[in-house]
């Protein structure tokens, strides 16, 4: 099968597309045969290997265990392991795979969900990480609620699109933050009210939000809880920059402890992926209460220029690769 393959941590230069064999499943897996998948910066952290304690956590430390990069995707499955009681062969899933930029990629069952009905492969392959990340932040961590203020920083962005909608689906008021050029789409997707940051600071006027997300940002905690409310709730999505080993997550260690000495509730969390969140996207894909924001779609031969374009910052919601 052709795939992307790299040999080494690096920039996208590190990235082959070859001839390798198809993966085997083991008794719990299913083996996908891919039609899309997505392009995130959970790719570029491993492509990287950056922060290094993503190595730590299983992908190699001074190579890469998997070859293959990718892990959002959809496809069909090909076939099952002993174990596996879920999907059967000519299922149409989405879901996350060891190595999705691939013809054929290997997921566990509980981490591949039933295709939405109406969503392209396209659409699906874009939807269980960004789309489970955003479900978990705002209902599990930032127990949102009707009628509650929510402000979305990085509303723009792969988790930021899902977080605008699932907001909005339950009820609350939100008001999104992005750039210029991306104004238009965060309002058209249902935002209340959009601030581009380029021209005004959410943090100078006088709206507090009982719930702030701040996906991938780089607001000082000060600026961040002047937004909220007393007795409002911040939710830490991810971070950017920090250096090689903390990675932007030095923001999320300073909230986790000054949150039990003040009255705003100050945290983080890591996305716990799962076949019951990805049933819970489904229904409210096919309720037509979210539907996936793609920006543009690369061939696989063209991952490379894919993730260039991501690292651009300027891709409005998600961009896919067509297998």
């Amino acid at each position: 099968m052709k795939a992307i393959v790299r040999d080494t941590y690096g920039s996208p230069e590190v990235l082959e597309l070859r001839d390798i064999d198809i993966p085997e499943y083991a008794d719990e897996e299913v083996l996908v045969h891919v039609h899309a998948a997505g392009v995130g910066r959970d790719v570029w952290h491993i492509m990287t290997g950056l922060p290094y304690p993503i190595r730590l956590a299983g992908y190699g430390f001074r190579v890469p265990k998997n070859p293959v990069i990718g892990s959002d995707m959809a496809g069909v499955v090909e076939a099952v392991g002993k174990n596996v009681t879920r999907f059967q062969p000519g299922d149409e899933v989405f879901g996350i795979g060891k190595g999705s930029y691939a013809e054929y990629v290997c997921a566990g069952e509980y981490k591949l969900a039933p295709k939405p009905t109406n969503l392209t492969f396209e659409q699906a392959a874009v939807v269980a990480i960004m789309g489970s990340t955003a479900l978990q932040a705002l209902r599990d961590h930032g127990k949102v609620r009707q009628g509650q203020e929510v402000l979305l920083i990085g509303a723009s962005g792969g988790v930021g699109t899902y977080a605008v909608q699932i907001a909005k689906a339950f009820g609350a008021r939100v008001t999104g933050v992005c750039s210029t050029a991306k104004v238009e789409m965060v309002r058209s997707i249902g935002a209340d009210h959009v601030i581009d940051y380029t021209r005004e600071d959410f943090a100078e006027g006088d709206q507090r939000y009982d719930l702030i997300l701040d996906i991938g940002g780089n607001s000082t905690l000060t600026r961040l809880r002047r937004a909220l409310a007393s007795r409002g709730t911040l939710v830490i999505v991810g971070g950017e920059g920090g250096g090689r080993w903390l990675g932007g997550t030095d923001r999320q260690i300073r909230a986790l402890v000054l949150s039990p000495f003040v009255s705003q509730k100050l945290g983080t969390f890591v996305n716990k992926e799962n076949h019951e969140d990805m049933l819970v996207l489904k229904e409210l894909i096919e309720s037509g209460k979210i539907t996936p924001v793609i920006d543009r779609t690369y061939p696989l031969a063209q991952v490379p220029e894919a993730i260039r374009y991501l690292e651009e910052g300027h891709a409005q919601g998600k961009v896919v690769i067509t297998v």
